[in-house]
């Protein structure tokens, strides 16, 4: 006997599976990286190539993501980006050089750059507006707990097994949730989906690449190498092109006149720059604590892990106070505080309680949460179910070029101001004006945001908010049940 789940139970026990998994993998390489490195006997500096490759393949498959969901099906697409994301991890763990170590991370790049926009399309699809305040619990518990755990488990993993169980420990999650999405996911086919848009695609492909290349290694190629303005220039070149393309065909891949709808062009301009701000800093706070500060591996991940106790304790209240203080004044509060934080935290130094830092993560953790949990509520509200795949592509590309470009830049300020510095005896020490000076662009960043926050208008988000009684009508029926 076969049996029957709810479908909204069913499509946010798969979301979250696949994005805990995809999130988590942002994080968890990083710390093997050196081993990594020592074991394949390659150099530091050439180990780079396996975040990089990962990077621009995400970027190829992000925007042709929404119309082979709705060509194709969200259920299929969705399962085998899973199911290609869990393989390539297999494949990782058993790479024994950096080629096929890199090439696995291409392909697990492709299966990362799809499970984003369709989980998102199927579950804003799943839920409707009215019921989205709800829904971002489980949108913000990947987003909150898995980056902050991979930096944990990296250490832990890598300390007691090895490198390659950071890309095995994904095995068991995307196999359970391929069977369980496999079984009781059903299908949803979008009728005019259309032709791909071929000329869109193609210059996508490279126009993205080229960009999100330039982007991760500018700061240590140099952003005045020929290769990085080359590359770069011509990246823009092609997205500038894309853009003319996409708003003269009549189903682009990238449907950019959905940026008329006033609250998601808004919303979206939020979600790049907290985006920028907030993976900024969790990129800054860990080297200044590790380099400057001289904390372990260890202590630094358990410092910022109250940052994912703060998201997802907010992930509970947003739905509330979201409904109580509107989009705008949640939103606007939210990015204003989490800034003022980041400013705290780029005062700390060696003689600074370690719970001091730790109290304050969490703070951001918690404003920041309200943010991008309001965010994703709201966003939405005005997109009907048939561009629900495009639009979800569209905010999701926005999202990571934001990230993208906010930790480029700091990584640049860093570079810039240098990290290190000679003392009067001749001996190297780090540089902690480099750390707060990064740390205050995260800030800048979150100043940003604010200030399109201060454009959000509560009605254009009503569907999504809760329809109060009018005080007629409440009086009316206490009376009545007095009467009665």
């Amino acid at each position: 006997m076969s049996i029957r789940l709810n479908p909204k139970v069913v499509v946010s026990i798969v979301y979250v599976a696949a994005m805990f998994m995809a999130a988590m993998d942002a994080t968890i390489v990083n710390v093997a990286l050196r081993t990594i490195s020592n074991d394949l006997l390659v150099p530091p500096s050439a180990i780079g190539t396996v975040n990089v490759g990962y990077l621009v393949s995400l970027a190829v498959f992000l925007p042709v993501a929404g119309w082979l969901g709705d060509r194709w099906g969200t259920k299929r697409i969705f399962l085998l980006a899973l199911g290609v994301f869990t393989l390539a991890s297999a494949l990782c763990g058993l790479a024994d050089s950096l080629s096929a170590l890199t090439l696995f991370r291409v392909i697990q790049g492709a299966g990362g750059g799809l499970l984003t926009p369709v989980g998102m399309a199927m579950l804003f699809r799943t839920f409707p507006p009215q019921e989205r305040a709800k829904v971002s619990r489980i949108l913000v518990l990947p987003i909150a707990l898995a980056p902050a755990l991979g930096p944990i488990v990296s250490g832990l993993l890598v300390d007691q097994f090895s490198w390659r169980w950071v890309f095995y420990v994904n095995l068991p999650v995307g196999i359970l949730a391929l069977l369980f999405g496999f079984i009781y996911l059903k299908e949803h086919k979008e009728l005019a989906a259309g032709r791909l848009d071929l000329p869109g695609f193609l210059l996508s492909l490279p126009g993205l690449s080229l960009v999100v290349y330039a982007l991760s290694q500018g700061s240590s190629r140099g952003w005045s190498s020929p290769e990085i303005v080359g590359l770069g220039g011509v990246g823009i070149l092609l997205i500038a092109a894309l853009v003319f393309v996409e708003l003269r065909v009549s189903k682009p891949m990238l449907d950019l006149r959905l940026l008329t709808d006033r609250l998601f062009r808004t919303m979206g301009l939020i979600s790049m720059f907290s985006a920028a701000g907030l993976l900024g800093m969790l990129y800054v706070f860990p080297l200044m604590y590790q380099e400057a500060l001289h904390a372990s591996a260890l202590d630094t991940g358990l410092t910022t892990f109250p940052e994912a106790l703060g998201l997802m304790l907010a992930s509970q209240i947003t739905p509330w106070s979201y409904h109580r203080q509107g989009p705008r004044r949640l939103i606007t509060i939210s990015l204003l505080c989490a800034a003022a934080i980041f400013v705290l935290l780029s005062l700390i130094d060696q003689a600074t309680n370690p719970w001091f830092p730790r109290m304050l993560l969490f703070g951001a953790g918690f404003f920041l949460g309200h943010a991008v949990g309001s965010v994703q509520i709201a966003s939405f509200a005005n997109i009907p179910p048939s561009s629900m795949g495009r639009a979800s592509t569209l905010f999701t590309v926005q999202n990571r070029l934001g990230s993208a470009f906010g930790m480029a830049l700091l990584a640049s300020v860093l570079a810039a101001i240098g990290t290190s510095t000679v003392d009067v005896v001749g001996a190297e020490q780090p540089n902690l004006a480099a750390y707060r000076v990064a740390l205050l662009g995260a800030a800048v960043f979150l100043l940003v945001a604010l200030l399109f926050a201060l454009r959000i208008r509560d009605a254009d988000a009503a569907p999504t908010m809760r329809k109060r009684p009018p005080v007629e009508s409440s009086a009316v029926a206490s009376e009545h049940r007095a009467v009665t």
